[in-house]
C-alpha cells in the first residue's frame, strides 16, 4: 500500500512547500482539508495563504522560520476559512525543513483536530495577550541591549530580562577562545560555580559546546532528557536543581561566536513560540556582545593612545600641587584633540627631596585640536611635542604660541591636514608660573580663560588678552597677561568640553563650574578634579556602570594648580587685575563683570552697582583721553570693622584729570563727579611715567564674612 493511501485512511494530508519557487503541492486529502476539491493540486503560496485565518498565517510564518533556523520540526494549529472568511475547521500542521543550499523545502502533514473546549485557549501556542506581551518584552529587551556599551552592561541587561510566562532562574553566556569554550558571564550562580565551565574543550559532551560546534539550538525540557542526551556532563548541571534548559547559539554575520544558556527551576515545554522568543533574544544578545567587544577594543586603543600622549605628572613639584583629568568623547575611537601638559622650564623647580622652597618656573599648557578622530589625536601629539621644545628653549609665552602657530600652519597647509571645514586649527592656553613669587604670565590662542579660586572661596574668571587659534594665521601675535597666584589659591584651566557639555554655552557652563569650585574647600585637588568631571557628565542611566557614560559630547581636559602655603595661610586680600588695551574697548564689559564677581557677597547691592559704574567710567576715560592701555587692580581687604574695596586704574599718560561741571546734555565729564558722590575716598596719584586714579568703598556691617 502506498504511503499516500495510508495517510488518507487516517484523514492525514501530505503537502510540500518549495521556498525557491513559492509553489505548494497538496495531495487529495490535504486539498480536502483546505476546503478544495479532493484531488492533488499545485498552488501558489498566495492561493494557499487565502485558505488560512490571517492571524494563524502570521504565526506559522514565524514558526517555520524558527524551524528552518534550528533544523527542528515546525508544529502549529491553524484555522481553515472559506471564501467568506468563516472558519470551517481547525487543522494541525507538522513539517520539517529540508535544506537545499541557500533554499529549502518544507514537507509536512495536515490533520483535522477537534475544537478546543471552553477555557483551553490559554494553553494554545499563541494567544493575543501572550503575543502582545511578547512583542512588548522584545521591544524593551532590544532597546536595553542596544544601549549597553560594554560586555558587563550587556550581561547585566540579560540577567534582568523577565520573559513573558517563563522567566529563567539562571543565565550563562559562553564564548570561544581557540578550541576552548569559555564563560563570559553568568547570573543565578555563585562565582565559585564557574570553575568547571571556565575553560572546556569544544569536544566535550556538553550542550553549550555542541551548540557552538553545530550552530543549532538545544532544548532540554526535563532532567531525564538532559541525562539521556548528555550523560557525561549531567553531574555538572544536576547540583543546581534546575528542571529545564535552553542552549541557543549566538550568531553574528553567519558565525557562531558562543552560546547562551537559559535555565529554569520549573518545567518548560519549549513551544515554538517560547523557542521563538529565546532565539530572538539570542540574536539581539549576540549583536550587543559584538558591538560591546568592538567598543571595548576601541576604548583600549583610545586609552593606550591617551597614556602615551598625556604627561605623567609623577612626583610632586615642591611648592605646588597639580591635578589633571582627561575624558575622551564617546564617539568613534574615543580619541580627540584635547591635551594638557606640565613642563619644567630651564632653571626650573627644586629637585625632589630638597628644602621645599619651590624656586623655579614651570609651564602649564592646555589645548584642543579641532576634530574627534585619529588625525586630530596625531596633530595633538605633534603640537604638544613642538610646544615642549619651544618652551624648553626658554622662549616667553607669547613667542611659544607664535612659533606653535607657525608650526601647525605648516603641517596642516596641505590636503592631509584638512577637515570638512578647512585646515585644522587648535586653541591653546600657555601659562608660565614662577613658583617663588606666584607670578603667572599667560598667552592665549582662542581658548577659554583661566579661573582662580581664592582663599576665601571666591572664584574669579580671569579675562586674558589673546589672539587667533593656532594654525590659522602664521603671523598672529599673542599678547601676554600677568596675574599673581597667592599661596593657597587654586588656578583652573580647561577645554570647552568641561563648559559646554550638556547643552550649555560658555557663559552658562562657566556659571555651573564656578558653583562647583566655590562649593569645594580647595584642599584635595584630586577630589576637586573628579567632582568637576563627574558633575558635568551627570548621573548614569539604569544600564551604565558609572557617571561618565551619558554625556560624552566632547573631549574634556582640566588642569588644576595650587600653590602650597609655607605654613598657615595668611590673610590675603581678594584681588583681581586685568589690562584693557586701546584696541579692545569691548573688554570694558569684562571689567564690569570682574567687579561683580569680586563683590559677589558684598552686603550693599547699591554699593556694588556704584563700584561697577565708577570702574566703567575710569577705564573708559583712559581709553578715550589717552593713547595707552588701562591697568585695573581691585582688591577687597578686611579693615577694623568692615571690608574695604580699593580700585586703581593706571595708565601711562602724565596728564592729570580735572573736575568739570557738565551740563544736562553733556556726554562726558562725569567721572570725577561720580567718584566724589559715590566713593568714601578717592584720589589721583602720579606714578613715574603715568598716573593712578583710585577710589575706596567701605562695606557696612561688622568683620563677619571678611576674607581670611
Amino acid at each position: 500500500m502506498r504511503t499516500e493511501d495510508v495517510l488518507a485512511a487516517i484523514a492525514t494530508g501530505l503537502w510540500r512547500w518549495d521556498n525557491a519557487s513559492g509553489i505548494v503541492s497538496l495531495d487529495a486529502e490535504a486539498a480536502r482539508l483546505l476546503g478544495l476539491p479532493a484531488e492533488p493540486v499545485r498552488l501558489s503560496e498566495a492561493a494557499v495563504r487565502s485558505r488560512f485565518h490571517p492571524v494563524d498565517w502570521n504565526e506559522i510564518d514565524g514558526v517555520v522560520n524558527l524551524a528552518v533556523a534550528e533544523g527542528t520540526v515546525a508544529e502549529s494549529r491553524l484555522r481553515i476559512t472559506d471564501a467568506h472568511g468563516r472558519v470551517i475547521r481547525t487543522v494541525r500542521s507538522r513539517s520539517r525543513p529540508l535544506a537545499e543550499g541557500a533554499d529549502y523545502q518544507l514537507v509536512g502533514t495536515l490533520q483535522e483536530v477537534a475544537e478546543q473546549p471552553p477555557g483551553a485557549a490559554a494553553r494554545t501556542p499563541v494567544t493575543g495577550d501572550w503575543r502582545r506581551s511578547r512583542e512588548a518584552f522584545l521591544l524593551d529587551a532590544g532597546r536595553a541591549l542596544a544601549e549597553a556599551r560594554s560586555t558587563a552592561e550587556v550581561l547585566r541587561v540579560a540577567a534582568s530580562l523577565s520573559m513573558p510566562g517563563f522567566s529563567p532562574d539562571g543565565l550563562a553566556v559562553f564564548g570561544v577562545a581557540g578550541d576552548r569554550l569559555t564563560i563570559i558571564g553568568h547570573h543565578g550562580q555563585s562565582r565559585d560555580d564557574e570553575g568547571p565551565f571556565a575553560s572546556m574543550s569544544l569536544d566535550t559532551d556538553y550542550p553549550a559546546a555542541e551548540v557552538v560546534r553545530t550552530g543549532r539550538a538545544i532544548y532540554l525540557p526535563s532532567p531525564e532528557e538532559y541525562l539521556r542526551r548528555f550523560p557525561v556532563t549531567w553531574a555538572l548541571a544536576r547540583r543546581f536543581g534546575r528542571r529545564s534548559w535552553a542552549f541557543v547559539p549566538l550568531v553574528v554575520a553567519g558565525r557562531t561566536m558562543g552560546a547562551w544558556m537559559a535555565a529554569f527551576k520549573h518545567p518548560v515545554a519549549f513551544t515554538p513560540d517560547e523557542r521563538s522568543v529565546l532565539t530572538t533574544v539570542a540574536r539581539m544578545l549576540a549583536q550587543a556582545l559584538a558591538r560591546a567587544g568592538v567598543a571595548e577594543s576601541e576604548r583600549e586603543l583610545s586609552l593606550g593612545l591617551q597614556r602615551t600622549m598625556m604627561p605623567v605628572l609623577g612626583p610632586g613639584i615642591p611648592g605646588i600641587r597639580v591635578a589633571a583629568r582627561y575624558v575622551p568623547t564617546g564617539g568613534g575611537l574615543q580619541v580627540g584633540g584635547d591635551w594638557y601638559d606640565v613642563i619644567r622650564l630651564p632653571g626650573g623647580a627644586s629637585r625632589p627631596g630638597g628644602n621645599g622652597g619651590g624656586a623655579g618656573r614651570i609651564a602649564l599648557v592646555i589645548g584642543d585640536v579641532q576634530g574627534h578622530d585619529v588625525r586630530a589625536a596625531g596633530l595633538m601629539g605633534q603640537l604638544r611635542i613642538a610646544l615642549r621644545a619651544y618652551a624648553s628653549e626658554g622662549h616667553r609665552p607669547d613667542a611659544v604660541l607664535s612659533r606653535a602657530s607657525r608650526f601647525l600652519y605648516g603641517i596642516t597647509d596641505g590636503d592631509d591636514g584638512e577637515s570638512e571645514n578647512g585646515p585644522r586649527f587648535a586653541t591653546c592656553l600657555y601659562l608660565e608660573v614662577d613658583l617663588e613669587t606666584g607670578t603667572v604670565d599667560i598667552a592665549r590662542a582662542g581658548h577659554p580663560d583661566p579661573a582662580v579660586r581664592m582663599n576665601d572661596g571666591t572664584v574669579l574668571l580671569r579675562p586674558t588678552a589673546g589672539g587667533l587659534p593656532l594654525g590659522i594665521d602664521p603671523d598672529t601675535d599673542y599678547p601676554t597677561t600677568h596675574l599673581t597666584l597667592d599661596p593657597g589659591e587654586t588656578l583652573m584651566i580647561c577645554t570647552d568640553g568641561l563648559l559646554e557639555t550638556g547643552g550649555h554655552d560658555l557663559d552658562s557652563g562657566w556659571e555651573r563650574v564656578r558653583k562647583l569650585l566655590e562649593s569645594h574647600d580647595g584642599e584635595d585637588l584630586e577630589e576637586l578634579a573628579d567632582t568637576l568631571v563627574e558633575a558635568v557628565h551627570g548621573p548614569g542611566s539604569h544600564h551604565t556602570t558609572g557617571p561618565l557614560a551619558d554625556r560624552r559630547e566632547d573631549d574634556i581636559a582640566v588642569l588644576l594648580l595650587s600653590r602650597r602655603p609655607a605654613g598657615t595661610v595668611r590673610e590675603t586680600p581678594r584681588r583681581t587685575l586685568m589690562t584693557i588695551a586701546q584696541a579692545e574697548p569691548e573688554r570694558i564689559a569684562e571689567a564690569r563683570e570682574q567687579m561683580r564677581q569680586l563683590l559677589h557677597d558684598w552686603a550693599d547691592g547699591d554699593q556694588l552697582d556704584s563700584a561697577v559704574l565708577m570702574v566703567s567710567e575710569m577705564v573708559t576715560n583712559v581709553l578715550v583721553h589717552t593713547d595707552g592701555d588701562a591697568l585695573l587692580v581691585a582688591e577687597v581687604a578686611c579693615g577694623e570693622t568692615s571690608r574695604r574695596l580699593r580700585v586703581e586704574v593706571s595708565d601711562t599718560s602724565d596728564e592729570l584729570p580735572h573736575k568739570r561741571h557738565p551740563g544736562e546734555m553733556a556726554s562726558s565729564g562725569r567721572g570725577l563727579v561720580l567718584m566724589e558722590m559715590l566713593a568714601h575716598a578717592w584720589g589721583v596719584d602720579p606714578r613715574g611715567e603715568g598716573k593712578s586714579i583710585w577710589f575706596e568703598l567701605d562695606e557696612p556691617g561688622t568683620t563677619e564674612g571678611c576674607c581670611g
